[in-house]
């Protein structure tokens, strides 16, 4: 499984994604592939795809249903996301079961990453949609501070202490980075990497 990272606390979110994928082809074959799990949805907005490549097709369809609702919020990104993506996934697997049997390659998983104007003292919201009770329903949780898949539950730890003490976005991401070119150099994450910012001033593409 691809490494993702998020963090967040009021002055914005931090996020990190390894963009390789693996994907069985009709003899079921494992071939390995590159996607870009890190995907821009407004301008205060982004989705982070985990699990099989093909949740980045679906990301990619959502960002297009957004632009066509002209939602911008992420508190309604969220109710939206969940119906569209529950959908998706739902022909993505009816599709899949016709020529593979159902892998747990096949699964998928976003973050949903954010602003809302609804509220002040929490403007910026995580937003984790998985299949939580059983395949292919997606159901969604908010994440606290701090996330990771696979779970890195001491990356996590430091990062939810610093989230708690309101550290800056720019201390959060070296943080991250640090994490991430530790498990780089035990060989668990590849070299293809997005970093992105959300902030008051929007969403940012990033090179730490």
């Amino acid at each position: 499984m691809s490494q993702i990272v998020v963090a967040k606390n009021a002055q914005g979110i931090v996020l990190a994604a390894e963009n390789s994928a693996i994907q069985l082809d009709e003899t079921g074959r494992e071939i390995s592939l590159q996607v870009n799990r890190l995907l821009p949805l407004t301008s205060h907005c982004a989705l982070l795809a985990a699990g099989a490549p093909e949740g980045t097709e679906m990301g990619n369809a959502l960002k297009s249903f957004i632009q066509g609702e002209k939602l911008n919020d992420v508190q309604e990104l969220y109710g939206a996301s969940l119906a569209f993506l529950s959908t998706e996934y739902e022909r993505f697997m009816r599709k899949k079961c016709e020529l593979l049997p159902i892998d747990p390659i096949h699964q998928v998983s976003f973050i949903l990453a954010g602003r809302t104007e609804k509220d002040r003292t929490m403007p910026f919201r995580l937003y984790f949609l998985w299949t939580k009770k059983k395949l292919p329903q997606i159901d969604g949780d908010e994440i606290g501070h701090a996330f990771s898949l696979p779970r890195r539950m001491g990356l996590e730890f430091q990062l939810n202490k610093m989230c708690k003490e309101d550290a800056q976005p720019k201390e959060i991401l070296k943080k991250i980075s640090e994490g991430i070119e530790r498990l780089k150099s035990q060989g668990e994450v590849g070299s293809n990497l997005s970093y992105a910012m959300i902030t008051q001033e929007g969403y940012q593409s990033l090179k730490p």
